[in-house]
């Protein structure tokens, strides 16, 4: 992976209380390409710490009122998730007390009168090594260990799958792994392969919608030389290629008929032939199968054969929808922040208040995949240190006021409609409920559209507070 280390973006700090050598020193960082502002004490550096979030602050040592080395200490308190490096200016004669500030967290320390070349050398030494620190920090982040094979989760539901999977992975009959568009079924698969005594061999995953009905059987199966125009060679199909290892069909639910005899007669007796071949051949492969759609409903009409559902819903797993996961997307969204802030080479802290709350108003219909997609685009446009709401998609921006407009529309129309005349709190107690039962049960987004906070839609609901 390649490492970034550009620090033509970096912010500079500069604290001098030399009026001169203070602009001196911002216009040489300025003409380097760098962001750079001037102060003339520690106190007024403070104050400007809360809005203005630079890389680096060259200080000197002696300043009027709160010395460097007491503002250095300040700063470490009071900053902790977000801290400069420090480049100290003294003079001659005050070097062991620079030696002091490097022992409380300083960088590196220069001494007057100061060399401009030698002063820039230095700064952008420190700031590279800083870059350099980030970029390394970020990568131990992707690669965490509270992962489990590229899933992330510490939802009640979530650490329920984990254990499914680890459960099911050392048995060797099929797996149906059942869950909507974008919450992570292929990753699930995977992570059934890498748990198993399959894991070094091969694991292939084909989308069943993907292939033409024409060529399904030489896909899976393979051809011989000559078998139809165009098999100028013999060619091994994907259960062939798949040997020892495990074989994954997506959408499985889209496979004609034909091929689903063919598949439930494979898994009855391991054996595949050629098209165009008359020798069956034994094939050792594990059968991995998954979809978003409801295979009992298609069994009821018709789509789906009821021998091979049955066949496959031996183990069967249930990946939730993100709207179930309610406690993991922050962890989810700072996750892929991370990822497209190390792909891109930006310097983004992280999500503002405003915009963590405009995600966690959302339903994500498109799931993990949709807001992988939308984490992606705010990285794209934003062009400072936090994700804010205004960088998110727009109809993740506006889905609160939808979704008012949508569902007070809906409990007027029934509140007219019923003329028994219940009493307000009664009235209130039916809104809630519609409300919860429209968002799924998430009562975090319920409570953003009453408009009420999660404690006081606890407290209504009669449950108990916690935390």
């Amino acid at each position: 992976m390649n490492i970034q280390v550009e620090i033509k973006d970096s912010k500079v700090l500069i604290v001098e209380d030399d009026k001169g050598l203070g602009q001196l020193l911002t216009e040489e960082v300025q003409d380097n390409g760098m962001e750079a502002l001037w102060c003339s004490s520690a106190e007024e550096a403070l104050n400007m710490l809360n809005s203005w979030n630079p890389d680096l602050v060259v200080s000197d040592l002696r300043l009027p009122g709160m010395d460097g080395l007491q503002f250095l200490q300040v700063v470490r308190d009071s900053f902790p998730d977000n801290q400069p490096d420090f480049l100290i200016i003294t003079a001659f004669g005050t070097i062991s007390k620079a030696v002091e500030t490097l022992k409380a967290g300083a960088e590196d320390f220069l001494t007057k009168p100061l060399d401009l070349d030698h002063f820039m050398l230095t700064l952008e030494r420190v700031l590279r090594n800083r870059a350099l620190r980030l970029e390394v920090m970020q990568i131990k982040s992707l690669l965490n260990t509270d992962s489990f094979h590229d899933m992330y989760g510490q939802s009640r539901s979530m650490r329920f799958l984990f254990d499914q999977i680890s459960r099911v992975a050392d048995a060797d009959g099929p797996v149906l792994v059942l869950g909507e568009s974008g919450t992570g079924k292929e990753l699930v698969a995977r992570a059934i392969h890498a748990e198993s005594k399959r894991a070094k061999q091969p694991f292939l995953a084909v989308n069943c919608a993907g292939i033409p009905e024409h060529l399904l059987e030489s896909e899976f199966f393979g051809h011989k030389a000559g078998a139809f125009t165009g098999a100028s060679k013999t060619r091994q199909g994907l259960f062939a290629e798949a040997h020892k290892g495990t074989l994954l069909l997506d959408e499985i639910s889209e496979m004609p008929l034909f091929m689903q005899a063919k598949l439930l007669r494979l898994l009855q007796d391991g054996k595949v032939r050629p098209v165009g071949g008359n020798v069956e051949e034994q094939v050792d492969v594990r059968i991995l199968a998954a979809t978003h759609r409801d295979l009992e409903e298609e069994v009821r009409e018709g789509h789906f054969r009821e021998d091979l559902f049955y066949r496959l819903e031996t183990f069967t797993l249930r990946v939730p929808p993100l709207r179930e996961r309610e406690s993991d997307l922050e962890l989810l969204a700072e996750r892929l922040l991370r990822r497209f802030c190390v792909q891109t080479g930006k310097k983004i802290q992280g999500f503002s208040e405003q915009a963590l709350q405009v995600l966690e108003n959302y339903h994500f219909p498109g799931n993990v995949r949709e807001l992988q997609n939308a984490v992606e685009r705010a990285v794209t446009f934003c062009d400072g240190s936090e994700i804010l709401p205004r960088h998110l998609p727009a109809r993740i921006r506006d889905t609160r006021k939808v979704a008012q407009e949508n569902i007070s529309g809906q409990i007027s129309q029934a509140m007219f409609q019923d003329k028994s005349l219940p009493p307000l709190c009664e009235v209130e107690q039916r809104y809630i409920q519609h409300v919860l039962d429209k968002v799924g049960g998430n009562k975090r987004r319920a409570a953003s559209i009453l408009g009420i906070g999660r404690r006081t839609l606890y407290r209504r609901l009669g449950e108990e507070v916690n935390g």
